[in-house]
């Protein structure tokens, strides 16, 4: 249709000039033309048998770029000026390389402009474009590379098409289906655009999933029927004319135009409203060469021949129009309201300088299947309009709303791996009433799937990950494709970016040293008896009490500061030396007896050694209460506060990671770790002092699950938690976009407090496996017990045993005396016949004659 088009408006524009009456010394402008099938050297084989075969003084076209390369360049040998209306490379606009070559048509650079703005318009960032790969489609594809890279567009691939072997360089299917992007561009000629439009409808990647655009219509009745539905929503690129865009235009010389076309050719006549928008340009360029040589032969005062010269030859090269400087510079300074729009040239470019518009159309079902219909008009002094208000666009799908040109994950089927981590992840499982386990997934993580999956409309296919796998293990699964995307408490790395891509964050992280929780700090106003137990207490009031005992039995008649004193008097006074002597603090009284001295030194002996034992626990204790955990935070790792052996790390995790980085620079002299619970485990049993822990998981478990185990100093090392997926995934940007939507409208927020803001701890409690009562260890550590100071006090009890047996000795004959009166007072009592016992009155100065006078008389 453009060919025939064309050149029917081509001759019209030259019979209307005869119409008109010009002519170039005293001869009507007459024409040949030559069909040519977009191969540029029979195009030139074309044009030269026409030159050597008649006075050509210019040429309208070609339709192709890469003809018109070749037909310029032959051109300017033959000085005979070219004028097309197709050819749209924007090299051909470098006028220092095509002096002779001009064009009605806009330039492909124009086209790039518009196009950049039309993704602006719906908010497009990325698009894959498909290409011949002539200088049509290589140019065009630079100058769209150009104004997306101005406008922050992405190319995401390009794919080409080989106009000789009819094959595109790829399958299609997959670059596209694995794109990010939905959005193709299609720059290539209309011939070629049917064939690849059937490529893709046969690898099904045209509507609903994608959205085309093309350069070049297609005629839509070459498609099967069936394909009907996924050609709705095509947009189709293409120039067009001034009255499309209410622009001003000659209709006076396009009605002229029409009518001749109507009496000369009336059987290839489509109607007014049907011309194709390339015939109009072709006139316009025919015009253009008439309208000059009107010019430049009006001002011209010699004879025809001098009008415009030509040098004939039979071969085409050597032929020449001698005078070709002033006919091109008549061309540049002729100005015309054509049937396209105004028409001028410029010294320094090719193009036209102005009437430069674009129509955007649209595939939309019809009465009679599907049809291009116009919706938006552009020109180079505005923006994207509507075409009319009642012609809206049809997107893919026969949707109503603008796609957002990225690959979205609607009805896809999603591998999703999970990791079970409380509170991210966790496993319920229930029996019902017919013994079935059902295991549901519950946490942050499936919450966030959820809300992904309502948002995004994709079809969630959940795996757990196995438990001894390691983060970087499940890493490299999703980069073998085992899994489309892992969702869990996984950390974005530079490391780990290599093999992987990851989400926009879904939860802000850092690391948190976790120890074992040290007894909490309580007033206790005996305190100060903690160093020894109570049993030892005990021991020691009774050792007091027996020191005092033997004190007053050993001293009481020998030692001055017990005489003339009560019972009660003298029985404090030895409890007194006792406890004084015991604390080291001594008394104000000095044993008389040997007896007495050698139970001081028993006594001297308990001081140095329960002094001494009570100090020292009771620093210890107070040490200990002072210092709540072991290590403050992060720098006392580094520090060395704490063996490298006794820290435990997960292998496979962020926190080995830093560990290698920051602490150990690259030495594993750390604790191997192979699970989370192994982790837990080892911390509780005392294997390791410290680990590191992701701060969600950490507060998580130490407020809810381990309440033994606390939290030590201010993170370190923020990071962030993202969705695992595969490198150059389509549906990543459609992923992202998502999740920063749940996060702007706080979604992501209420996850984390409905998971992360809870305690189910007591205000001082321990694990359920641990109780308050410290255990024998703990009671070891707290106070002295008396198993331990057994020792002493059976030294204790042997001096005091000596003690006596010291105090009997140098008692001796007292003791005799008493002993044998006892004995004697005995005796007397068991006789019958004594009734009475009566004592003499008699005095004697002997009391030797008194005792045996009172015994006789008695």
């Amino acid at each position: 249709m453009l060919s025939i088009h064309s050149r029917a408006m081509f001759k019209a524009a030259i019979i209307l000039s005869q119409t008109y009456n010009i002519t170039i010394g005293e001869q009507f402008i007459g024409w040949q033309t030559v069909q040519t099938d977009a191969n540029a050297i029979s195009a030139l084989r074309s044009t030269c048998l026409a030159i050597s075969s008649s006075n050509i003084v210019g040429i309208v076209g070609p339709v192709s770029s890469r003809e018109a390369n070749f037909i310029a360049d032959f051109a300017e040998t033959v000085s005979i000026p070219v004028i097309s209306y197709a050819a749209t490379n924007p090299d051909l606009s470098d006028r220092n390389t095509y002096r002779v070559f001009y064009r009605t048509v806009p330039s492909d650079n124009v086209a790039a402009v518009a196009i950049a703005q039309l993704f602006t318009r719906f908010n497009w960032t990325s698009c894959i474009i498909v290409y011949q790969n002539d200088d049509y489609g290589i140019g065009g594809t630079k100058v769209l590379s150009e104004a997306f890279s101005k406008n922050g567009v992405t190319v995401v691939r390009m794919i080409e098409f080989d106009i000789t072997t009819f094959t595109i360089q790829s399958d299609l299917k997959t670059p596209l289906i694995n794109s990010s992007t939905r959005i193709v561009i299609l720059w290539a000629d209309s011939i070629y655009t049917s064939l690849i439009l059937q490529y893709a409808l046969d690898y099904n990647v045209l509507g609903p999933k994608f959205i085309w655009i093309l350069s070049s219509n297609a005629p839509l009745n070459s498609f099967n029927q069936s394909f009907y539905q996924n050609l709705i929503g095509i947009l189709t690129i293409e120039p067009t004319v001034g009255a499309i865009v209410s622009a001003s235009i000659n209709t006076t010389l396009l009605n002229a135009a029409y009518n001749i076309w109507q009496q000369y050719e009336p059987e290839s006549f489509p109607g007014a409203t049907e011309v194709n928008y390339y015939a109009l340009f072709a006139f316009d360029a025919t015009w253009s060469l008439i309208q000059s040589l009107q010019q430049l032969c009006s001002i011209t005062t010699n004879s025809s021949s001098s009008c415009i010269s030509i040098l004939n030859s039979s071969f085409c090269f050597d032929y020449r129009v001698l005078n070709a400087n002033s006919f091109f510079d008549t061309i540049i300074n002729t100005e015309f309201l054509g049937v396209s729009g105004p028409i001028q040239f410029s010294i320094n470019v090719t193009d036209r300088i102005n009437g430069s518009y674009y129509l955007l159309q649209n595939v939309q079902p019809s009465s009679n299947g599907v049809a291009y219909v116009p919706v938006l008009k552009w020109s180079d002094s505005s923006n994207w309009t509507e075409y009319a208000l009642t012609n809206l666009i049809v997107w893919p799908g026969n949707s109503s709303i603008p796609p957002t040109g990225r690959a979205i994950l609607s009805s896809i089927s999603v591998r999703i791996g999970i990791i079970e981590s409380a509170p991210f992840t966790m496993i319920n499982s229930t029996i019902d009433e017919n013994g079935q386990i059902t295991t549901k997934y519950v946490g942050y993580i499936p919450d966030l799937i959820d809300l992904l999956q309502e948002k995004m409309g994709f079809i969630p296919n959940l795996i757990l990950t196995p438990s001894n796998q390691t983060y970087d293990q499940i890493i490299q699964a999703v980069a073998r494709g085992v899994y489309d995307m892992v969702v869990g408490d996984v950390t974005i790395t530079a490391r780990r970016r290599e093999f992987v891509a990851f989400s926009s964050s879904i939860f802000d992280n850092s690391l948190r040293l976790i120890l074992r929780k040290q007894r909490p700090v309580r007033v206790d106003l005996v305190s100060y008896l903690k160093p020894f137990s109570l049993k030892l207490w005990m021991l020691i009031l009774v050792s007091l009490i027996y020191a005092a005992f033997l004190i007053y039995l050993i001293e009481r008649q020998d030692n001055k500061s017990l005489q003339d004193r009560s019972i009660i008097s003298s029985f404090a006074m030895s409890l007194w030396y006792s406890i004084g002597n015991l604390m080291g603090y001594g008394a104000d009284m000095q044993p008389s007896t040997a007896a007495g001295r050698l139970l001081t030194v028993g006594l001297y002996l308990l001081s140095l050694i329960l002094a001494a034992t009570y100090v020292a626990n009771l620093a210890s204790n107070l040490t200990l209460t002072k210092s709540k955990n072991i290590i403050s935070g992060i720098d006392d790792i580094k520090n060395g506060e704490i063996a490298y052996s006794r820290i435990g790390i997960r292998l496979g995790t962020a926190s080995e990671d830093y560990y290698l980085q920051e602490i150990s620079k690259g030495s594993r002299n750390f604790r191997s770790l192979k699970s989370q619970q192994d982790l837990y485990d080892s911390l509780l049993s005392g294997v390791i002092d410290a680990t590191f822990l992701d701060s969600g998981v950490a507060e998580y478990i130490t407020n809810n699950v381990y309440c033994n185990l606390t939290l030590v100093g201010a993170d370190f090392d923020k990071s962030e938690f993202g969705i695992v997926v595969p490198k150059d995934w389509a549906y990543e940007q459609d992923l992202d976009v998502k999740i920063l939507e749940l996060r702007e409208s706080g979604e992501l927020d209420r996850l984390e407090e409905k998971w992360f803001q809870k305690n189910g701890c007591p205000d001082s409690s321990n694990s359920p496996d641990s109780s308050d009562s410290p255990d024998s260890s703990d009671e070891s550590a707290l106070h002295m017990s008396i198993e331990a100071m057994s020792g002493l006090f059976v030294t204790y009890a042997v001096i005091t045993i000596l003690s006596l047996l010291l105090f009997a000795w140098t008692k001796r004959f007292l003791i005799k005396d008493i002993i044998l009166k006892l004995m004697r007072r005995k005796a007397l009592l068991v006789e019958p016949n004594v009734s009475e016992i009566r004592l003499s009155t008699k005095t004697s100065k002997d009391p030797q004659v008194f005792q045996l006078s009172s015994f006789n008389e008695g």
